[in-house]
């Protein structure tokens, strides 16, 4: 079959497309024939070495996919040949994974795709959504009646959180960078879109939730945004850091001032029961129709490179999607 293969760290021009050997189903696993696979920015930052997550060279990356199970193991129930997935890792880990025409799971990573779902926007399920979820309901204690920022709505994940936030009864307010990005935030459900690129966006934001500030902020782009969060922030409110590049200097009285909280997030840490209940909450917003991906672009997966490269570019809206 084909796969992505990183024989080095670096930079995209380390991944290759090569053929390598067909995985095969063991005792609890499935195997999964790729229809589509997400590109995430931690991909890129693992592909780059020193991330906290490191895998031994060579290595296949990815974890996000969607696909329909070709070979069941034994011991295996609940699925059969045909069922149509999508996927949240691999059963070989960090060695080999998504970027693959063929990957083997064990069957708890294995989750239902409705029909009304396409495979392109199943691989961009696992690591937007579920993130998404953590950061409103595990971490920001989101309600009913709260006001959202997400900085960054436009990407995967902001459009995850939008979604969400939306069919639990919050007013959402998104940022974006171009017109497209707004247009796709004012399509998933928000009340408010501005351009963090504009000057005076922030007081905009103040002004449309009559000065009090929102009640919760999921930021993309901590290292530019935290101290500006701080400062418009509501009183009691509640910040989680989904996205960081760089160092950042913050003024901590804000913090005190506005008796609020600022929360990490890392997709690797969330106990294994919140994953399922996202997972949970996932399905039944599919089904509902009340969660709908967005895909930004598909490319071919001898093209893993570019989409590195274009994953990291300011202004992206959407999944950036490899098709094998």
């Amino acid at each position: 079959m084909k796969a992505i293969l990183a024989r080095q760290f670096g930079g995209p021009e380390v991944l290759k497309l090569e053929e390598v050997p067909d995985p095969t189903a063991g005792p609890g696993q499935v195997r999964v024939h790729i229809h589509a696979i997400g590109v995430n920015p931690y991909d890129t930052y693992m592909r780059a070495g020193g991330y906290a997550i490191s895998p031994d060279l060579p290595y296949t990356p990815g974890a996000d996919a969607a696909g329909i199970v070709d070979q069941v193991g034994d011991d295996v129930e609940g699925w059969t040949k045909g069922d149509r997935v999508y996927i949240s890792g691999t059963a070989s880990g960090k060695a080999h994974g998504a970027y693959a025409a063929l990957v083997v799971c064990e069957s708890g990573q294995l989750h239902r795709l409705p029909a009304r779902t396409t495979f392109a926007q199943g691989a961009g399920l696992f690591v937007p959504y579920v993130t998404a979820w953590r950061a409103l309901f595990g971490r920001a204690n989101a309600r009913a009646g709260d006001t959202l920022l997400v900085h960054g709505a436009s990407g995967a994940v902001g459009i995850a959180a939008t979604q969400f936030a939306v069919a639990a009864g919050l007013t959402v307010i998104g940022t974006a960078g171009t017109d497209e990005g707004l247009a796709v935030v004012r399509q998933q459900g928000a009340t408010h879109a501005f351009n963090h690129r504009s000057p005076g966006y922030l007081d905009q934001i103040t002004g449309v939730t009559g000065g009090r500030g929102p009640d919760l902020i999921l930021e993309m782009l901590a290292n530019v945004n935290l101290d500006h969060d701080l400062t418009i922030v509501a009183p009691g409110g509640r910040i989680v850091v989904i996205g960081n590049r760089g160092r950042v200097e913050i003024d901590a009285r804000k913090i005190m001032g506005k008796d609020c909280a600022v929360y990490g997030l890392a997709l690797w840490g969330i106990p294994a029961d919140e994953v399922r209940r996202a997972h949970r909450a996932i399905t039944a917003g599919l089904e509902s129709g009340a969660l709908n991906p967005v895909v930004g672009r598909e490319m071919p997966l001898a093209d893993a490179a570019a989409a590195h490269a274009a994953v990291m570019e300011p202004g992206a809206h959407g999944k950036i999607v490899l098709i094998p």
